[in-house]
């Protein structure tokens, strides 16, 4: 009894040796800075980057000894500028903030339900098999698969309108939900000055009577607000109207003017007298 325990701790302790030998011959010494920077990092892993993760985005600065064409969509504000101080680098000035807007305005209310779906209820799958409880073929499926794509908690579906619900304090414009929406739905647009945005909640491409038919909040393609812009920040194609946030102003002229009201602004318009 007492050879066999003898034994077995004797081939344990040849076993740990083998192991530390091993360690210390394959050992690779790494950069401490990676810790450093990865520790500011949201670690999320979101890819946001172009790069695998945080700890792959935090070797990759560190490996190219500079910040250029570098940023993590998902860190606080600064968070850039405190990297740069861990590398010793020139602070590179600070990427535009995005967040997710919605490009539908189909609620309940003006895109009733009409069609009964006992599918998986996934987004990609309704849309592969070309189906939805609705009429519009553009609009939001509601199944949340951007909901699910968000690791920031930025999303969810809102009870009152069935649409996903974008909460911009919490929105990091990563573009994980942009990338899971099968039909394109969400978008990313700089936050804007003061948190002013306008756009145009609608994707339909169908003619006016028919997209209007659909959905009571559908953009009909009449081209309005395009001529009352006065910085010709909108371009109408495909029977569908789209704002260049690099133009927009967003002195609000198009939402006043809009007929259905598809254009949205996170700030309020006075309608005209």
């Amino acid at each position: 009894m007492l050879a066999t325990a003898l034994l077995l701790g004797l081939t344990g302790l040849a076993g740990a040796f083998v192991l530390y030998l091993t360690a210390r011959r394959f050992h690779v010494e790494e950069d401490p800075r990676i810790d450093n920077i990865e520790s500011l990092l949201p670690g999320a892993n979101c890819g946001a980057c172009g790069c695998r993760g945080c700890r792959d985005f935090a070797a990759t600065c560190v490996q190219r000894n500079s910040l250029e064409n570098l940023n993590c969509p998902g860190a606080r504000e600064g968070t850039m500028k405190e990297i740069a101080s861990i590398m010793g680098v020139e602070t590179q000035p600070e990427a535009k903030r995005l967040v997710a807007v919605l490009r539908c305005a189909g609620s309940c209310k003006v895109r009733p339900i009409r069609y009964t779906y006992d599918g998986a209820s996934n987004c990609a799958v309704m849309n592969a098999v070309g189906v939805g409880s609705r009429e519009c073929s553009w609009g939001c499926l509601a199944c949340g698969d951007c909901t699910s794509a968000c690791r920031f908690g930025a999303l969810k579906i809102d009870p009152g309108t069935g649409l996903p619900l974008v909460d911009t304090s919490m929105c990091t414009g990563c573009g994980l939900c942009v990338d899971e929406c099968p039909r394109s739905l969400l978008e990313l647009r700089p936050a804007g000055r003061r948190e002013r945005r306008v756009w145009v909640a609608c994707s339909s491409h169908d003619r006016g009577a028919v997209a209007r038919r659909q959905c009571k909040a559908a953009c009909i393609g009449c081209g309005k607000c395009a001529k009352e812009c006065p910085f010709d920040a909108i371009t109408l194609a495909g029977n569908l109207a789209y704002i260049n946030p690099d133009k927009c102003k967003t002195c609000g002229k198009c939402v006043a003017t809009c007929p259905t009201g598809a254009i949205h602004a996170t700030f309020e318009i006075k309608q005209p007298s």
